[in-house]
C-alpha cells in the first residue's frame, strides 16, 4: 500500500537559519517558520494562532536556505514531516516534529540595503509558475 507524508507551509522565519556539517562532510541547515491564521471566534472577536515548525534542509537546499534566508524572511516550505525521540541528560523522553525540506522558495526579497543589481545577481528568481497552487 502507498502511503503519502507531505507537509507544505507558508510563513516568516522566527530565526536565522543555522548551517553546521555532517561528520561526512554534508550541509545541513535548520530554522523555525511561523504560520498564523486569523479566524473570528464564536463572540464575534478577531483571534489569531500561530503554529511553529522546525525545518530542516540538506545539501544544496541548507546552503541556499543558508545564504538567503534570515529571520522575518517569508518562505514556502515543502517536505515530509519526521519525528523522532531521543532521552535526555535529566532521563527524560524528549520529542521532536521536523519537516525535512524538499524545496524552499524564497517569497520576498532580501532588504539587507543590496542595490537591486546585487539583488538580482545574488538571489535566485522567484517565478510564479514555481508556486505550486
Amino acid at each position: 500500500m502507498v502511503g503519502l507524508n507531505r507537509m507544505m507551509v507558508i510563513g516568516n522565519l522566527g530565526t536565522d537559519p543555522e548551517m553546521r556539517y555532517t561528520p561526512n562532510g554534508n550541509p545541513v541547515t535548520s530554522f523555525r517558520i511561523a504560520t498564523t491564521r486569523t479566524y473570528t471566534s464564536s463572540d464575534g472577536e478577531k483571534q489569531q494562532d500561530t503554529e511553529w515548525f522546525t525545518v530542516v534542509a540538506w545539501n544544496q537546499l541548507a546552503e541556499l536556505c543558508n545564504q538567503y534566508l534570515n529571520k522575518g524572511r517569508r518562505a514556502y516550505v515543502d517536505g515530509r514531516l519526521h519525528s523522532h525521540s531521543w532521552e535526555g541528560n535529566d532521563g527524560q523522553t524528549r520529542f521532536r516534529n521536523e519537516i525535512i525540506a524538499d524545496r524552499v522558495l524564497f517569497l520576498d526579497r532580501q532588504s539587507t540595503g543590496q542595490s537591486s543589481t546585487e539583488e538580482q545577481q545574488g538571489e535566485p528568481p522567484l517565478e510564479a509558475e514555481d508556486l505550486p497552487f
